[in-house]
Formats: structure tokens, C-alpha cells, sequence
């Protein structure tokens, strides 16, 4: 935790000061994210690890058009190029290095539940409206990790439509409400992985072609069959259940897409 970190610095401190004498030393209040996860040292290329894994989750929305950001524990080239685009869309300092002041960007975007602040795990599991993570391909826990990258996207997403609410129609589905609404058997809304999406601010055909530089590899828009009143987005390329569905689908022909 950082607070007791900066409680051993002021300890530290202190007792180097030569007479001081130690009272009461008052803590600094605990930072947003300690709930969640806190960065402990300064990331960049080369860089491996769980912290690495942990930034790759809330920068993968702002991967290259038609890329993702493998969130695999290492800090290549994307993950540098997905942090400088993350920095310069939140007014920072563009260097492509998380220290930090990316870390209290992040940790002021973030809940305690590790959701970004404008979306919940309520939002994304609303499949036939009942609740609970179980009856996918997945176990519970896994889908509701899948859920979190998915929300931390759409995050990135909001930012880029000028930071409007964004509305989530379906989230998660169990297989049984995957078949009720009759939805594909193979659906990525099954793992967690997809998100059906309105906006009162933006069209869908914006929401649909800003998705295509926001790590989603399945968007479906306007002009594909049942998808005129909602654009669907998924990380089809990141389901590790179906490592063959290595392929971006995009379709939303009155979108140009």
C-alpha cells in the first residue's frame, strides 16, 4: 500500500533529523485505487511482470486501428504506443513510460471493485436480467475478469466520443439467456468478451467507426443484419477459449465499415 510506504519515509525522515522527536504521525489519506491494485515502480519497455499485466488491462482501449494490446505481462512496442495514446487523450505528458502521473490518471479513472468509474459489473451482466457470472463456457471468475478488460475498452472508448455516457443494452449472457434471445451459439457476449452499445450524443455509425482504434476486433453496426439500433463490440481476438478466431470482424456497411 502506498500510504504505509509513505508512512516509513516520514519515519525515516524524521528520526534523521538530528533532536527530532516523533509524536503522532498523521497518515495521508489512501489513494483511490488502493481497494483495487497499486503500481509500485515506474514501467516501461522491457519491463515484465503482473504490474505490466495490470497497465495492459487499462490501456487496451487505446491500441492502434485494427490492433489490440496483448495483455500478456511484457511492455513491447503496442503497450508503449497504447500508454503515450492514453496519456495524450488525458492531457499528459506523451512519453510512452507509466510512472506516475499515468498511475494517478489511472488510479482517478478506476473503482475500488477495479471497474472504470462511468461502468459497473452490473452493466455488463444483465444478461436476461439476472444476475451472477455463472452458466458460460467460462468459469464465473474468469468471465467476470473478461467483463473488466471489456469495460476498461469502452472506457477508452466514452473518452473518445467526447466523454458522453455510453449505454451497455447486453453484456454477459449465460448459455440458456444466449439461446432465449437467440443469439449466435459461438456469441463473445457468452465469455464476457462483448458489449451492445446506444449513445444519445454520438450516432452509431460514430460509435462504430471510433471503435475500430479501440481494441475491439468484432464491431457490428448499422447495416448488419439485426444491429440497426445498437453497434456490437467484442475482443474476439483476445478469447483465449477459441485461440483459431484469430481474425477482426467488422461489419457496419452503412457505416463504411
Amino acid at each position: 500500500m502506498r500510504v504505509n510506504t509513505l508512512k516509513r519515509a516520514v519515519v525515516a525522515f524524521a528520526l534523521a533529523l538530528p533532536g527530532a522527536a516523533i509524536a503522532t504521525l498523521v497518515a495521508a489519506p489512501a489513494a483511490h485505487a488502493d481497494g483495487c491494485y497499486t503500481w509500485q515502480r515506474t514501467l516501461s519497455q522491457g519491463r515484465s511482470g503482473a504490474d505490466v499485466r495490470q497497465l495492459q488491462i487499462r490501456v487496451a482501449g487505446w491500441a492502434a486501428y485494427r490492433d489490440i494490446v496483448a495483455v500478456d505481462g511484457s511492455y513491447g512496442p503496442e503497450t508503449a504506443a497504447a500508454v503515450r495514446r492514453f496519456q495524450s487523450a488525458y492531457g499528459l505528458r506523451a512519453d510512452g513510460i507509466a510512472g506516475p502521473q499515468t498511475f494517478a490518471k489511472i488510479y482517478e479513472l478506476q473503482d475500488s471493485d477495479c471497474t472504470p468509474k462511468h461502468f459497473s459489473y452490473s452493466e455488463l451482466d444483465n444478461g436476461c436480467g439476472k444476475g451472477g457470472w455463472s452458466g458460460g463456457p467460462l468459469s464465473p471468475s474468469a468471465t467476470r475478469e473478461t467483463a473488466v478488460r471489456t469495460m476498461w475498452k469502452l472506457e477508452a472508448l466514452r473518452r473518445s466520443l467526447g466523454d458522453k455516457p455510453l449505454y451497455v443494452n447486453s453484456g454477459f449472457r449465460s448459455i440458456a439467456c444466449n439461446n432465449q434471445v437467440g443469439g449466435a451459439s459461438d456469441s463473445q457476449h457468452l465469455y464476457g468478451n462483448a458489449a451492445d452499445l446506444t449513445s444519445r450524443s454520438s450516432s452509431l455509425c460514430q460509435l462504430a467507426r471510433t471503435a475500430r482504434s479501440r481494441g475491439f476486433s468484432g464491431i457490428y453496426g448499422p447495416g448488419y443484419p439485426g444491429h440497426g439500433n445498437h453497434v456490437h463490440v467484442d475482443s474476439r481476438r483476445e478469447n483465449n477459449s477459441d485461440r483459431s478466431r484469430s481474425t477482426t470482424s467488422w461489419s457496419a456497411s452503412n457505416c463504411g465499415i
